[in-house]
């Protein structure tokens, strides 16, 4: 997707909404695709220009709090380990400032002289990107980079390109010549794409140059460069650079983490005591609390002694360690979290005495729900008001945030910061919850634990390729009750997007599937008000639910590739799917927490050789 393009506005003395610096403005994106498309690190097209979002190292003096308010989710932050996080400044027409970018790639070609060179070569006036030679004819930033699992990003490396196999043999410096970049016309492929050198070596293609080793048997090395950070020093590297196309997504993938406010967290109480934490943790009475909230919050009864004794309290069973270092791993503290989320929408939260800024109402349906259990399923629960905040930890090129790892994540800054950018997002959903007796019974099955395992194996070995120490590498979270939730979770939104009257981008999964825990939840979740319109919550109900189930189920008893994608043993990206394929399984990326892998809808209703492989093959018996 490409921002709108520039708008240029006058800026009049005693305009308020002027911006504060004279800096030039280049196009405008959506606050939430600050975080999910757009954020630190990626590359935006603006008109005929690109540039790279720059780091949030200064963005606390240049975002300014009327237009990138604070964001309060203090379980999230303590799991990430800041204290706050903030909105993305908005970038319309009554924006000051917006998010700072920089030019990249730096190489650019002119379409009139065929010139390729760096973008200084061209001698533009300031503000602009035109060849000067060619009567302000405008550039073209180059189709392709190079960038490396680590995160690191340079221009790509034409002269080496094109001068490959074409020096004597110890010869150092530049051929002095200038470059050209033409296109052919013949195809649309890289042959079309051809390179040449007035020096007087052969016109070469830009054919190969995605080969996984091409720019690696050229000697051509990661420098380590960072452009997004502004005097960022190049880092060591030991990884091998690839080359990618500018628009790609391999070019920037975000890892985003998430929360949901729950109770006692959900009722904006912890919002209002930001700024007093430190001093409220440092009383170990009730007689001294009083006395500080007295002065603290004189008119303001919310803020009372038992309703901040109790966030205290769940704030030391959450980490008994807090005000000490924590050698807690942030990959536990964001289990516990997950945990702590399963176990209340278990347990639910209605809406009888509760504030209007209450942000978590879940309660189960008032019909009975006894059909389910034919399903395997236990109550579900209609979760009618949620608050969900999703910040944005790192990124990461090339490889799946899913299947890499934490060394391979890029930092948003050069120094660490105590708050990350956020979004707010507000919506509705049903919670699904499978039997715990029936499931153990099930994945005992050895079949069953065979055909996951080869999935897991699968995604083990991803995993370890990934990771820079292979011992270092996470173990593979599939298993039987994972996968099947989770493809569960797939087959429901399909059939909701067709009833619920939201598109299936608009519908998301949160697993929670481990020992402890056997649930799905299934929400929309927007940064306005349409997705808390009850479409989705009124699917939740028992006699509702049993049809959409029974008819998902029956869909996923054939795909239209079938036999094939019923048969194949090792499908999707890096082959850790099963049975799953955009004609029956797949949904659009923002919807799925693991990147449409670990799927495998044999698990539901089993295959025809083995009919009982299926969690609910026994219902599907006419």
């Amino acid at each position: 997707m490409t921002p709108p393009p520039t708008r240029r506005r006058r800026r009049t003395d005693g305009d308020s909404t002027a911006p504060r610096l004279a800096l030039p403005r280049r196009g405008t994106v959506h606050r939430s695709q600050m975080i999910t498309t757009y954020g630190v690190g990626s590359l935006i097209a603006v008109d005929n220009e690109s540039f790279v979002v720059s780091g949030i190292d200064d963005a606390h003096q240049s975002w300014t709090l009327d237009e990138a308010p604070i964001i309060h989710e203090h379980r999230l932050a303590h799991a990430l380990g800041v204290r706050h996080f903030r909105l993305p400044p908005a970038s319309g027409d009554s924006s000051k400032d917006g998010v700072r970018v920089r030019r990249f790639p730096l190489w650019h070609s002119c379409p009139s002289c065929q010139s390729l060179q760096h973008v200084r070569g061209f001698n533009p006036p300031p503000g602009k990107n035109v060849c000067t030679d060619c009567d302000d004819e405008p550039l073209v930033p180059s189709r392709f980079v190079m960038a490396c699992e680590d995160g690191h990003l340079d221009d790509f490396p034409y002269w080496k390109w094109l001068h490959r196999k074409n020096r004597e043999e110890g010869a150092t410096g530049r051929c002095g010549g200038r470059m050209r970049m033409r296109f052919s016309g013949q195809s649309a492929s890289l042959r079309s794409v051809l390179v040449s050198c007035t020096c007087g070596v052969p016109e070469v293609s830009m054919e190969g140059a995605f080969r996984r080793s091409a720019l690696s048997d050229l000697g051509v090395r990661c420098e380590g460069r960072r452009p997004w950070l502004k005097d960022a020093p190049a880092e060591f590297c030991t990884q091998t650079p690839r080359t990618l196309q500018r628009g790609s997504s391999s070019v920037w993938q975000p890892v985003l983490k998430s929360a949901l406010s729950i109770p006692p967290w959900s009722d904006g109480l912890a919002a209002k005591l930001t700024k007093h934490w430190d001093n409220l943790r440092a009383y170990s009475s009730r007689a001294e609390l009083e006395i500080y909230l007295k002065g603290a919050f004189p008119s303001d009864p919310s803020a009372s002694v038992d309703a901040v004794m109790k966030l205290l309290a769940a704030e030391q069973e959450e980490d008994p360690a807090q005000g000490t270092e924590s050698d807690t791993a942030p990959a536990s503290r964001y289990q516990a979290l997950r945990r702590q989320e399963y176990e209340r929408l278990c347990a639910g939260n209605a809406p009888r005495d509760m504030g209007r800024e209450e942000q978590f109402v879940c309660e189960p349906p008032v019909s009975d729900a006894a059909a389910l259990a034919a399903f395997g399923l236990a109550r579900p629960m209609l979760v009618k008001r949620l608050r969900e905040v999703r910040a944005l930890k790192a990124f990461t090129r090339i490889a799946d945030p899913e299947a890499s790892v934490e060394g391979h994540e890029a930092p948003l800054s050069m120094t660490p910061t105590d708050w990350l950018p956020a979004m707010e997002v507000h919506g509705e959903g049903v919670f699904v919850r499978l039997d715990e007796k029936h499931l153990d019974s099930w994945a005992d099955s050895d079949a069953v634990a065979e055909r996951v395992e080869q999935m897991r194996a699968y995604h083990d070995r991803v995993l370890r390729e990934r990771a820079g120490d292979p011992a270092e590498a996470p173990t593979s979270p599939a298993t039987p009750r994972m996968v099947l939730l989770h493809t569960l979770s797939h087959i429901l939104i399909n059939e909701w997007s067709l009833e619920a009257g939201y598109s299936a981008a608009s519908l998301r999964e949160r697993l929670y599937a481990d020992a402890t825990m056997a649930g799905s939840l299934i929400y929309t979740a927007t940064s306005d008000s349409a997705g808390s319109l009850g479409g989705l919550v009124a699917q939740g109900e028992p006699r509702r639910l049993v049809d959409t189930l029974g008819s998902a189920l029956r869909r996923s008893q054939w795909c239209s590739a079938d036999p094939l994608c019923m048969e194949t043993e090792t499908g999707g990206a890096n082959g850790i799917n099963r049975a799953a394929c955009h004609a029956c399984v797949l949904l659009p990326e923002t919807s799925c927490e693991h990147g449409n892998g670990l799927l495998d809808r044999a698990l539901l209703v089993g295959t025809p050789d083995n009919p009982d492989l299926g969690f609910f093959a026994h219902t599907l018996v006419l």
